[in-house]
């Protein structure tokens, strides 16, 4: 039988991938399997023979771990990224490093299809495919998930959502111990930062703690809420870290505008936009905001808690003898009668204006 062609699969040596795997050989394709390490608990070397035992023609097995950290993570923890105020984007953030590998392997190896195990109704699907046709124009797509031959024949997740309706919530956690389970005495560390995050034992010590657990409901990019359960120990100290020497040595106007660029860039990331001009843009922007944060946070972590200790930096914008009470030097407080009463110029116009109307009605 002749080929359709060679695809190149987003493998995890799971139970949908591995069906994918199979079915498309069954179609008439050469698959080549490709297996991201981007820090995960994970059996390579067994995922590898799997594959290769399924029929894969090529398994690639690649180590995206520093790319990730410094192409990906770094860029989100610069940005204080927080989808909806509460989710730290981990799952979204790695998805255009994975595609982004798995098309530079598709080019390699001539392939002109690649696939993936993301579902119809998710995030990942979009996440993976706007990057893949970004790197890839002419690549094509195939989506198991969405073609009804394929999900006709299996029952979906319905196994998968039976087996984990049957297990307590904590076994759903895999990085953190539960927070009452953790250690009664705290951990203290210290995280420097200098343009780029230089390093500490915060992952490892935050899982230990049961830091960085939450239990949400988000709104998808394709228009439905949904229920999420993650957990991102070591990122859930880097933001607290980096919000905390960003407020010491950034411009209050700066940081607002940066605010709302951190907003924007998250909304991006979680809907798949990573590779799109105004991502680039936005990126820029963060990048220019960045250049006088650095310094050193202490903090404790205790009982799924980061509590913050202080903070040092030689670029603090914090000058103590200002903001002192016991201290007046160059500021002089009668100036702050002058600037109440600018301030409340509009104020007063405002509620003149409200008075007047409700005299007329």
């Amino acid at each position: 039988i002749m080929s359709k062609g060679t695809v190149v699969l987003a493998y995890s040596g799971g139970l949908d991938t591995s069906c994918i795997l199979v079915w498309l050989k069954e179609q008439g394709y050469d698959v080549i399997a490709f297996l991201a390490n981007i820090g995960q608990d994970e059996d390579f070397e067994a995922a590898r023979k799997k594959a290769e035992s399924l029929g894969a023609k090529k398994v690639f097995i690649e180590d995206l771990r520093s790319e990730f950290v410094e192409d990906f993570i770094w860029p989100s923890v610069q940005a204080n990224a927080v989808y909806e105020d509460r989710y730290l984007l981990g799952t979204a953030v790695a998805r255009p490093c994975i595609a982004r590998q798995q098309v530079e392997i598709a080019r390699k190896e001539g392939a002109n299809f690649v696939s993936h195990g993301a579902t119809g109704k998710g995030n990942d699907q979009i996440r993976f495919e706007l990057t893949c046709y970004a790197l890839y124009p002419e690549v094509k797509i195939i989506a198991p998930w969405r073609i009804p031959e394929f999900y006709n024949r299996f029952r979906g997740r319905t196994d998968l959502m039976e087996y984990a309706q049957s297990r307590a919530p904590a076994d759903l956690y895999l990085m953190t111990k539960n927070p009452e389970d953790s250690p009664n005495t705290p951990d203290d560390l210290e995280i420097e930062f200098k343009n780029v995050f230089v390093g500490s034992p915060c992952l490892s010590l935050s899982g230990k703690h049961g830091v960085g657990r939450i239990d949400i409901v988000e709104n998808r990019f394709i228009g439905m809420k949904s229920r999420g359960i993650y957990e991102t120990p070591g990122g859930t100290i880097l933001l607290k870290a980096h919000l905390d020497i960003e407020t010491f040595t950034m411009d209050k106007e700066v940081r607002r505008i940066k605010q709302g660029l951190g907003i924007k860039f998250s909304e991006l990331i979680y809907n798949g936009f990573w590779y799109s001009p105004e991502c680039e843009f936005v990126q820029h922007c963060i990048n220019k905001s960045q250049e006088n944060v650095e310094g050193k946070v202490q903090l404790s972590v205790f009982k799924g808690q980061v509590y913050i200790l202080g903070r040092e930096s030689s670029k603090s914008l914090y000058n103590e003898e200002l903001v002192s009470m016991d201290v007046q030097g160059d500021y002089d407080p009668c100036d702050a009668s002058g600037f109440i009463r600018i301030n409340a110029v509009r104020l007063r116009e405002h509620h003149r204006l409200q008075g007047f109307s409700s005299t007329k009605q």
